[in-house]
């Protein structure tokens, strides 16, 4: 991570005291890849974009939840409308007795899953303890910082309860329709989604689910799978050795040649060059990581 671009807590924090802050990305804009000296915790409410976490790729709109831990690098790419919110914190200032890492995935080095989604319902629950938290924070006077934090335990506490893994239909049973559909596509990555079908079984109209779609994520039904198909696709191309046709039929596309003219559409190259690139840029990273902790240890034996 040679020259890799750190989030400073003198910049985002007020005060060495300071545990937690909100952060409003209203639009979330393009953002190079990056670490921090805090964690966070990130929030999309609309529109889309690409979210690169630790090299895997995230077609990300309305209702996806992160957890980033500090050492984590992450970019956005390829936004359109994005609107999050990211609430930050040092788990180092954190004072009430609370079991964070009950809470919060990876931290303390509990086991970390980073990605989740979260309905309706849960939205609104954590948008209002947002705004509170967001206002304390904000504030320069006695119990501010306390208060913010009382808040924060609030908010991990109700993001616990409300959220589910990206793929589980079952937890969206009595959420919204919404929140439904963009599930039941997070599940459908290698096998066949029929929106016609889905909207009989709801009893739905589907241009008015369509019309719905597009107005919260920015994209159509069709766009949004195809990109989460491709960003599965990519992460099997970079960390696995499954032949490309096989890829493709865990990505949903039942013919391989397709697949490589959609991926290129989309990506700009085929499967093969897009591996193969990626795999070169991986190598050449270890090599100057080596080279740099080589030329460090060298440089204390010299000193010593």
């Amino acid at each position: 991570m040679t020259g890799q671009f750190i989030l400073r807590k003198a910049d985002f924090f007020t005060s060495p005291r300071q545990a937690v802050a909100v952060a409003d990305r209203y639009p979330q804009n393009v953002f190079a890849e990056h670490t921090h000296e805090f964690c966070e915790l990130v929030l999309v409410w609309r529109g889309n974009g690409l979210h690169l976490l630790n090299d895997r790729p995230y077609r990300i709109t309305r209702g996806d939840l992160f957890y980033i831990r500090a050492e984590d690098k992450h970019s956005y790419a390829s936004v359109n409308g994005l609107a999050l919110q990211n609430i930050i914190y040092c788990p180092d200032r954190l004072r009430l007795n609370v079991d964070w890492s009950a809470h919060i995935p990876g931290l303390f080095g509990t086991p970390w899953m980073p990605h989740w989604r979260i309905g309706s319902s849960g939205m609104a629950q954590a948008r209002q303890v947002i705004a509170l938290l967001e206002q304390e924070s904000n504030k320069d006077e006695p119990l501010a910082h306390e208060m913010a934090e009382l808040l924060f335990a609030q908010l991990a506490a109700t993001l616990r309860r409300h959220r589910f893994a990206t793929d589980n239909q079952a937890a969206t049973q009595s959420e919204a329709l919404l929140d439904k559909l963009i599930t039941a596509l997070a599940g459908s990555l290698n096998r066949t989604f029929t929106l016609d079908l889905f909207c009989a079984e709801q009893a739905c109209s589907e241009r008015a689910l369509r019309q719905q779609f597009r107005s919260q994520t920015g994209m159509t039904v069709n766009h949004y799978l195809r990109q989460l198909r491709i960003c599965h696709a990519q992460y099997l191309l970079q960390h696995s050795e499954l032949l490309i046709g096989d890829i493709a039929n865990r990505c949903g596309f039942e013919d391989s040649n397709y697949f490589s003219v959609v991926f290129n559409r989309e990506v700009g190259m085929t499967p093969g060059q897009w591996r193969h690139r990626h795999r070169t840029m991986a190598r050449s990273v270890r090599h100057t990581e080596a080279d740099n902790i080589g030329g460090d240890n060298n440089h204390h034996a010299a000193k010593a």
